[in-house]
C-alpha cells in the first residue's frame, strides 16, 4: 500500500519552515482571525473594514520580473516589465521565506479561470487573515477540494506586508517589492497591505500563460443579455466597468478580469472589486448592497467609531476605496462565469478633457487603434500620487498587467472580433461640456441608457457622423 503525506501538514514545498498554516479557513473563521489580530473592524450591518496603511492603492514601480531563460525572449522588457537579475531575485527570495520561520500563516488553495479547461490552480500565503478572505472572495474555491479531492498548485503567490526590502541587498527601487519568477511560478509580494496586488499578479501570470494556449486575456468586466448575447466592458479602474456590467436586466460573468477563447469567454475570478466612494443605493443599488453583507471586505472605507455605521463618501483615508465580495452577492450572477462569443464589445474612456462624444460606434480599424491606444484618465486614488484625473495611455486598457509585447494581444482581439463579428462601441464615461474642473462627469444612468441602446440593437439604425480624427 502506498502512503502519502497530507500537503496541509507543512509549507516545505513551498521552503517556509516551522510556519504554523491556518488552511482553507471559512468566511467566519478568517473574520474572527482577524479581529483578535486587530486588523480589522466589524461594521454595521456585518462588512469587515480594514486599512491598508501607507499603500492605498498598487506600487506599479515596484513591481519585477525575473530574468529566466524560460520566459525571457517573451517578455517586453522596460518600465512595466522592470527586470530582476536571478542572483538578486535568490538572495530576495532566501531573505523573503527565510523571515517567516514559525510565522502563523493562512493558506487559501483556489483557482483562477472559471473555464475547467483553462483555470489554473493556486495557493496563496499571507500573513493577515483579512488578506486570505480577499483572496478567497476574489479567486475560485472549488468544493470538490474540500471532499478531499488534491490541491496542486502551479503558482503560489505569498504576501507578507512587514518583509521590508533592502533595495542594495535586493535591486529593488524600495522597500516595495512584487516579485513574478516564471521559473520558480511565485510571487512575492513585500512591503505593502493593498489587497489588490495578490489579484493583479495572477491577472499579469494569467496575461502570460493564456496566450501561449491561444486565449486573450483581458481587462475587462462582462455580462451576458436575456437572449444570451454577451457583452465586454473594457477600461481601466475608476472608468465603470463593474458599474455599467452590473446590470439588473443582463446577468453579470464578472467585473474585471476575463479569457476569450474559441469557447466563448469566461471569468478569471470568483467575485468583484468594486470602488466604493460615494457610491449610491440609487444609481448603483447591487454593488451598494453588498457594503452592507457579512463576507464583504471593505479597504480604508470611513466608518462612525461608535455606531460602526459606514460613510461611503468619506475620503479620509483616499479615494480608493473598495469593496471585495464573492459574486454570489450579486443577484443575477452568472455563476458558471462563462458565456458564448460577444456581440458587443464597449471600450470605456473616462475622457479629461470632454473632447469626446458620448457614445461612438468604432470600424475594426478604429477598435485596433483605441485598444492599442488605451486613452483614458487616470482616476484619483487608483495609484500611487494620483489625486486629480490625469490622460494616459494604457495599452489595451492594461498596460501594468501585459508581460507580451501589447500587439500580440491586439492582435488576438482584432482576429476575434472579425471572426465572431462583434459590434465595437466607445463610450466616454468621463467629461461633458468641458474638461475636469469646468466640465461635469458623465450621469450614470444617461451612459446606461446609451448602452443598453447600442446592446439591444436600437442604435443599428442610427444616422452616424463619421469623424475623420478618431
Amino acid at each position: 500500500m502506498s502512503t502519502s503525506v497530507d500537503h496541509r501538514q507543512s509549507l516545505d514545498r513551498e521552503g517556509i519552515v516551522g510556519a504554523r498554516p491556518k488552511w482553507n479557513l471559512s468566511p467566519a473563521a478568517l473574520y474572527e482571525e482577524a479581529i483578535r489580530r486587530g486588523e480589522g473592524t466589524l461594521a454595521a450591518e456585518g462588512p469587515l473594514v480594514c486599512r491598508t496603511g501607507q499603500h492605498t492603492g498598487r506600487s506599479p514601480n515596484d513591481k519585477f520580473l525575473v530574468r529566466e531563460p524560460g520566459s525571457e525572449q517573451n517578455i517586453a522588457w522596460g518600465n512595466v516589465n522592470r527586470p530582476m537579475g536571478a542572483e538578486h531575485f535568490a538572495t530576495f527570495q532566501q531573505d523573503f521565506l527565510g523571515s517567516l520561520k514559525n510565522a502563523e500563516l493562512y493558506v487559501l488553495d483556489c483557482y483562477a479561470g472559471a473555464d475547467p479547461q483553462y483555470r489554473l490552480p493556486i495557493r496563496v500565503i499571507t500573513e493577515y487573515a483579512w488578506h486570505s478572505l480577499f483572496c478567497r472572495n476574489l479567486f475560485i474555491v472549488d468544493p470538490a477540494d474540500a471532499a478531499g479531492k488534491p490541491h496542486v498548485p502551479e503558482f503560489t503567490i505569498i504576501d507578507q506586508s512587514s518583509f521590508k526590502a533592502d533595495p542594495k541587498r535586493h535591486g529593488t527601487r524600495s522597500d516595495v517589492a512584487i516579485c513574478l519568477n516564471f521559473a520558480t511560478r511565485q510571487v512575492l509580494i513585500a512591503g505593502t497591505s493593498y489587497a489588490g496586488e495578490m489579484k493583479k499578479s495572477v491577472f499579469t501570470i494569467l496575461n502570460y500563460l493564456l496566450p501561449l494556449r491561444g486565449v486573450l486575456p483581458m481587462h475587462c468586466s462582462a455580462n451576458i443579455g436575456k437572449g444570451g448575447d454577451s457583452a465586454l466592458f473594457f477600461g481601466l479602474s475608476g472608468t465603470g466597468k463593474t458599474t455599467l456590467s452590473s446590470d439588473p436586466d443582463r446577468m453579470l460573468i464578472g467585473d474585471d478580469e476575463h479569457g476569450w477563447s474559441d469557447r466563448g469567454v469566461f471569468n478569471f475570478e470568483g467575485g468583484c472589486y468594486a470602488k466604493t466612494i460615494k457610491l449610491s443605493a440609487t444609481a448603483e443599488p447591487q454593488i451598494y448592497s453588498t457594503t452592507r453583507r457579512f463576507g464583504t471586505v471593505l479597504e480604508n472605507v470611513v466608518f462612525d467609531e461608535a455606531t460602526r455605521a459606514l460613510d461611503l463618501d468619506a475620503d479620509k483615508w483616499t479615494e480608493n476605496t473598495r469593496a471585495a465580495y464573492p459574486i454570489t452577492f450579486i443577484d443575477n450572477a452568472e455563476l458558471s462565469g462563462q458565456g458564448g462569443h460577444p456581440a458587443n464589445v464597449v471600450m470605456l474612456t473616462a475622457d479629461a478633457f470632454g473632447v469626446l462624444p458620448p457614445i461612438s460606434r468604432l470600424t475594426p480599424e478604429a477598435a485596433m487603434y483605441h485598444f492599442l491606444s488605451g486613452y483614458t484618465a487616470k482616476v484619483a486614488g487608483t495609484e500611487k500620487g494620483v489625486t486629480e484625473p490625469s490622460a494616459t495611455f494604457s495599452t489595451c486598457f492594461g498596460a501594468p498587467f501585459l508581460p507580451m509585447p501589447a500587439g500580440r494581444y491586439a492582435k488576438m482581439l482584432g482576429e476575434k472580433i472579425a471572426k465572431h463579428k462583434s459590434r465595437v462601441w466607445l463610450v466616454n464615461t468621463g467629461w461633458t461640456g468641458g474638461p475636469y474642473g469646468t466640465g461635469t462627469r458623465m450621469k450614470i444612468g444617461h451612459t446606461r441608457a446609451m448602452i443598453k441602446a447600442a446592446l439591444s440593437g436600437a442604435l443599428d439604425a442610427v444616422a452616424f457622423e463619421r469623424d475623420d480624427i478618431f
